[in-house]
């Protein structure tokens, strides 16, 4: 066994078992032995460290690597390890000693003990999956034969695909939670992983995690501890794992051991995209001893596309911190508020407009009044309102269809009730002129996103209220696009957004605030009307 230099852990013993034990889940190599890189078996051994009364040293554990480095498999691993394996301590070895499967100790190295009842919770940010982590924990427990020889009796279900707990033979349990649940078992938990916590920005997702880590405070003699796993963070969104490298570099969170390996800060800098070599060098820094499982020169393809978002290729595939003034909303925030749902004709909504000729994506966007949510009005047969020679292959001369822009306004007029529309006029003065007469100059209002003070105001209501999760939409694949390809951009009234490139649009996200300002001008308004009609007792 290769030692990276950890005196007392336990986590040479525990890597052993894992790769004595384990096959690789789901993906290329699913179902061959595990074979732990030193990388890996230096963060056991961290991870696993004790003291001279063989506590453990660390409660909480943060692996950072870049994207695509098995970081959920990793995961899964010591999870099958904390249900089953040894990984408490119980006394010193013995000359000679030899584990059960086979793992010669070296004489004074501390032996484990497993956990008893061990409760092992998976924490999941989406209410329909278990997350990563908690199938690479199915898998290894349904398909490994001396698992099943040396630990019989375990429970995943019917099935590891479909598993939603798993029941180990001497009592304890494994569990996946979302935010919803994470609160409801009682707090028994002995291990807790969180997977890509750089996600965890929303509310119940980081009220989720501090849960979960109060709850560790509950088994004294379990020594229950917290993994988190993450690729690298967007700096200024407050995610656990941003918060969590700050505790680590505060120099006062004696418990936490925070691992991370990124490529050089020269990467940083955009002239490096234009030297290959420069690039998988940085590339075989952040991945170690894993970069020869990935395609680098493919990567380094990537990274040099002309339309490649440098400062998410450098976040997810150099695992360096990215500045949150290069992102103004990550796309998995807005996907996150999607809630598909009918609304009904004749409801009360407000309307976003922004028109474009030819190149740009022209876009009708509306609000219901009621609740907020955001959806893209659609024809008669379906079609939705928003027209762009992107998505259909149209010649280079293609012009945007204007009569069947305004068929569809009209529809929108005749389908709900509109309280406000906002109309971004260039391009289209004349047919927004025709709406507010034809269609209520009290109600069809211009509104020039190029006037910083007012755009500036509408964006920042859309994202506010989206991090604090009161948006919803109707899941729109395009405006999840164009939110995601949004890039902040300072203006006198604050920040506005732009596109980062030529063929990467924005436009619905444009409408999408459009809509929800008028929204919230609309109703505005109706409080000052009932305040000023009312003349007192």
């Amino acid at each position: 066994m290769r030692r990276p230099g950890v005196r007392r852990s336990l986590g040479y013993a525990v890597a052993d078992w894992i790769e004595y034990y384990l096959l690789h889940g789901p993906g290329d190599v699913q179902g061959e032995p595990i074979e732990l890189d030193v990388e890996i078996l230096h963060f056991l051994a961290c991870t696993y460290a004790i003291d001279g009364a063989g506590r453990r040293r660390f409660d909480e554990v943060l692996l950072s690597r870049a994207k695509g480095r098995a970081k959920s498999e990793v995961a899964g691993a010591i999870a099958c390890a904390e249900a089953l394996a040894p990984v408490r301590f119980d006394h010193w070895a013995k000359p000679g000693e030899v584990s059960d499967w086979g793992y010669e100790y070296q004489s004074g190295e501390p032996v484990g003990r497993p956990v008893t009842y061990p409760f092992i919770r998976c924490l999941a940010t989406e209410e329909t999956q278990a997350g990563n982590t908690y199938a690479n924990i199915t898998y290894m427990l349904a398909h490994s034969g001396r698992i099943a020889e040396d630990y019989p009796g375990i429970d995943i279900g019917n099935d590891w695909q479909t598993s939603t707990r798993v029941f180990l033979p001497d009592g304890g349990e494994v569990r996946p939670s979302t935010a919803s649940s994470s609160a409801k078992d009682g707090g028994k938990e002995s291990f807790s992983v969180a997977d890509e916590t750089h996600l965890y920005v929303l509310p119940e997702l980081r009220n989720m995690y501090e849960t979960v880590e109060r709850n560790t405070m509950k088994r004294k003699s379990a020594e229950p501890w917290f993994l988190q796993t993450s690729t690298m963070y967007a700096i200024g969104e407050d995610s656990i794992a941003e918060r969590t490298h700050r505790n680590s570099k505060s120099g006062k969170a004696a418990r936490l051991y925070f691992d991370h390996k990124q490529a050089p800060p020269a990467l940083l800098e955009d002239e490096a995209y234009d030297d290959p070599v420069q690039l998988k060098l940085g590339l075989i820094a952040a991945y170690g001893p894993f970069a020869a499982h990935m395609d680098l020169d493919r990567m380094v393809a990537l990274a040099q596309k002309p339309s490649q978002d440098r400062a998410k290729f450098r976040r997810y595939f150099f695992n360096l911190p990215v500045s949150l003034s290069e992102t103004w909303l990550s796309r998995h925030l807005w996907e996150r508020c999607a809630l598909p749902q009918q609304v009904e004709p004749g409801e009360l909504v407000t309307v976003g407009f922004d028109g474009s000729d030819h190149d740009d994506c022209t876009a009708i966007t509306a609000c219901r009044v009621s609740d907020g949510y955001v959806f893209t009005p659609t024809f008669p047969d379906g079609r939705p309102m928003i027209w762009t020679k992107w998505d259909n292959g149209a010649p280079d001369d293609w012009r945007v269809p204007r009569q069947e822009v305004k068929a569809g306004m009209a529809h929108v007029a005749a389908t709900y009730r509109v309280a406000r529309a906002y109309m971004d006029p260039p391009d289209w003065r004349d047919e927004c002129d025709e709406w507010s007469e034809s269609l209520g100059r009290e109600t069809f209002l211009i509104f020039e996103t190029r006037v910083g003070t007012r755009m500036c105001p509408a964006l920042d209501r859309l994202k506010t209220s989206v991090l604090a999760g009161e948006l919803t939409h109707d899941g729109n694949a395009l405006m999840a696009e164009h939110v995601g390809n949004a890039k902040p951009e300072r203006r006198p009234g604050g920040v506005a957004i732009a596109k980062p490139s030529h063929d990467r649009k924005i436009d619905t996200a444009v409408t999408a605030a459009l809509a929800s300002e008028a929204r919230a001008d609309y109703l505005r308004s109706q409080a000052a009307n009932t305040s000023s009609s009312f003349t007192g007792y």
